[in-house]
């Protein structure tokens, strides 16, 4: 098995096609075709499945790509850190839910660096792509909730993704909303307050799941639910449909401005917020200088 091979796989996998994939390998078809066979053979078990429409993966090889994809990614910081003759920026990224106070510590963090010394990233995304940008390198860390309905699955499929997750805080829940929602004066509030109203949350894609929701209560039975993909949206859906999400209450006003009221729901479940990173590699200064500024974030925002 060859660097070569895999990654011939890796793209294959990405273009659905051997003659997409072969283009942009700058090799012919039938070469691409007879690599990927005699990977198969040393395999014992087909990646794909050819047709005309293209290709599709196999369970195998989804399970074989998965490992191929973390061999080249490495590959990639390996020949980046030492191929290139050019001045090396130290790298840091970090995952996320959608959390304006994670938001908020990033942007603190930047600030104390300078960056043409330095390549950040930040991802504010779905569930199980924070889960998978950090088993896959392309993050640091991951920050996410669990609380004790989510955790049992939770902890399973960390497990099975060679993942750590370590508690930072625990928090309420709350009520977020618009101000000028007919209920945004209430001092508390319940569901059975809210049955009236949408409830708003991020929709997770393909792994639409309860335990990856980020929003508590995902099974309760809402009378109308609306389903956005970004926290933009989600805030003019507030204002223009009076409806509300469930939340940790840390709320940052300077990114998502004062138009919005946290309101506690009367409930005795937590939030708990902590990070998740690769099980056996260690944080690195910037990570933990990161985890510092949204444990601070955090305390302010409480």
């Amino acid at each position: 098995m060859t660097l070569q091979q895999l990654r011939y796989a890796v793209r294959i996998a990405e273009k659905k096609s051997m003659n997409k994939a072969a283009k942009e390998l700058f090799i012919t078809q039938p070469t691409l075709s007879s690599t990927v066979k005699e990977l198969e053979e040393e395999l014992g078990f087909a990646v794909f499945i050819r047709s005309n429409r293209g290709v599709e993966i196999t369970a195998d090889g989804e399970e074989f790509l998965g490992y191929a994809r973390q061999i080249m990614a490495q590959y990639q910081l390996l020949e980046e850190r030492f191929s290139d003759k050019h001045r090396l920026k130290k790298k840091f990224s970090v995952s996320m839910q959608h959390y304006t106070f994670a938001v908020q510590a990033f942007i603190n963090l930047t600030k104390k660096y300078n960056l043409e010394d330095y390549e950040f990233a930040v991802h504010e995304t779905k569930t199980y792509e924070v889960l998978e940008n950090v088993k896959m390198q392309k993050s640091d860390l991951g920050i996410i909730y669990m609380d004790d309905f989510n955790e049992g699955a939770m902890a399973k499929v960390l497990r099975d993704n060679d993942l750590a997750y370590q508690e930072l805080f625990t928090c309420g829940i709350y009520v977020y909303m618009w101000k000028g929602n007919p209920l945004a004066k209430r001092k508390r509030l319940s569901l059975e307050d809210l049955k009236d109203y949408p409830c708003l949350s991020f929709d997770q894609g393909r792994n639409n799941s309860f335990y990856l929701a980020e929003e508590v209560f995902s099974t309760y039975e809402y009378k109308q639910v609306i389903k956005a993909n970004d926290r933009a949206t989600l805030l003019n859906l507030m204002v223009g449909l009076n409806g509300y999400t469930l939340c940790s209450g840390l709320i940052c006003e300077d990114l998502n401005g004062s138009d919005y009221v946290a309101i506690p729901l009367r409930t005795k479940r937590k939030m708990r917020i902590g990070y998740v990173k690769k099980r056996k590699m260690p944080l690195s200064s910037i990570g933990k200088k990161y985890l510092e500024e949204l444990c601070k974030v955090a305390e302010e925002a409480q």
